[in-house]
């Protein structure tokens, strides 16, 4: 897993773009830090910019870089949640600004793929994760039922976890205005 981890931190750290397992489906993913990866992740899904993504992080300490007020609610539900859970912020910071929705909102996800975590430790910056198909076009389950089309445009396809099949998608909550916490999607 480390030599993975390791040549996908280098195209990461060369705003390239990553296919990769996570927690739920085989991700694209990219530096979320950087315009210009994330615009090549739109380009490869054929997807409108106007259209958020989501974002993965390894912990709580992280996700407090990029949005600086996060309640106690929210962290004790991340701390008690065994589901992937994806929560949409309020004003983050520091992110590519093609990542922040127009309502100045990003989705963001702490996986509980052991991949995914050392690699977003190893890289140090949070990354891309949206789902490995074109915009509009069903989901991969898995990496076998992966787009051709998906697998070209990509500068690296991590070599893990390839047979495993992964139907769960995660649940989504959003952060409303007054603190409260809607659901989405479970």
């Amino acid at each position: 897993m480390q030599l993975e981890i390791n040549k996908s931190v280098k195209i990461l750290q060369q705003n390239k773009i990553l296919l990769y397992p996570t927690d739920t489906v085989w991700g694209i993913g990219c530096d979320a830090t950087s315009n210009e990866a994330v615009k090549k992740v739109f380009n490869i899904k054929n997807r409108s910019e106007s259209k958020s993504l989501i974002i993965l992080v390894d912990s709580i300490n992280m996700l407090q870089q990029y949005v600086p007020t996060i309640s106690n609610k929210i962290i004790e539900l991340l701390a008690e949640t065994s589901k992937p859970t994806t929560i949409i912020y309020n004003n983050p910071i520091g992110l590519a600004t093609n990542v922040v929705a127009d309502d100045a909102t990003v989705a963001i996800r702490i996986p509980e793929n052991k991949f995914c975590k050392h690699l977003i430790s190893a890289f140090g910056k949070p990354i891309v994760s949206t789902s490995a198909n074109v915009s509009g076009n069903a989901t991969p389950k898995s990496f076998k039922e992966i787009e051709q089309s998906i697998l070209d445009s990509v500068d690296y396809i991590v070599n893990l976890q390839r047979e495993e099949v992964n139907e769960k998608s995660s649940t989504i909550l959003k952060v409303v205005a007054n603190g409260d916490i809607i659901v989405l999607r479970k």
